[in-house]
């Protein structure tokens, strides 16, 4: 086994959950260590538990890739990282830039709320803070039709000024979609 003896003698309480990620050798490797560390973050656990955990974690041609491991090699979490990164640096996801906003479209026949929220996401994921840039690359995105026009004819200039916008023009939208399924009675004639 690559643990270290001490690893190995570590004991995982019978009570402790472990995390329910798991890799296979193929997604993204930032991705599993961040469901790692955060799922260990509720749970605890000492560096050696951590490896123990981190080894269930593992399928197929990654637990291959551990058990081929010198034995005794791995004597913290650290360095279990570490290897691990490098064994599978390959799959780690391009980092993205704030300009990739601008690859976000508004699809025809997507609700506005579904684009607002997927382009929200990725402000998110980005990480970007720059109002103007992500006022410019919404407005370039979005389909054409009555909202675009309207941020046309009166520009935001921040994001949250557009979703304000967006929450109130979908509001009217919903009532003026239900005024024109009503059905109204008819006006009664005066008689003659």
């Amino acid at each position: 086994m690559p643990f270290s003896q001490a690893i190995m003698d570590a004991v995982i309480p019978a009570t402790f959950v472990g995390p329910k990620a798991t890799f296979t050798g193929v997604e993204d490797l930032e991705a599993h260590f961040t469901a790692f560390h955060t799922q260990m973050m509720l749970v605890g656990g000492s560096d050696a538990v951590r490896c123990k955990l981190f080894m269930r974690t593992l399928v197929g041609t990654t637990m291959d890739w551990f058990i081929s491991l010198p034995d005794g090699h791995i004597t913290s979490f650290t360095q279990l990282s570490k290897l691990f990164k490098e064994q599978y640096i390959v799959n780690r996801a391009p980092s993205p830039i704030s300009y990739d906003l601008f690859d976000v479209r508004h699809y025809q026949g997507e609700s506005l709320k579904k684009f607002l929220n997927h382009f929200g996401a990725q402000v998110v994921t980005l990480n970007t803070k720059d109002e103007t840039m992500m006022v410019h690359a919404f407005r370039k995105g979005i389909v054409s039709g009555p909202f675009s026009e309207s941020l046309i004819k009166n520009r935001p200039k921040t994001f949250s000024e557009i979703r304000r916008r967006v929450v109130a023009h979908i509001s009217a939208e919903k009532e003026v979609n239900e005024k024109r399924i009503c059905v109204f009675p008819t006006c009664p004639r005066p008689p003659g």
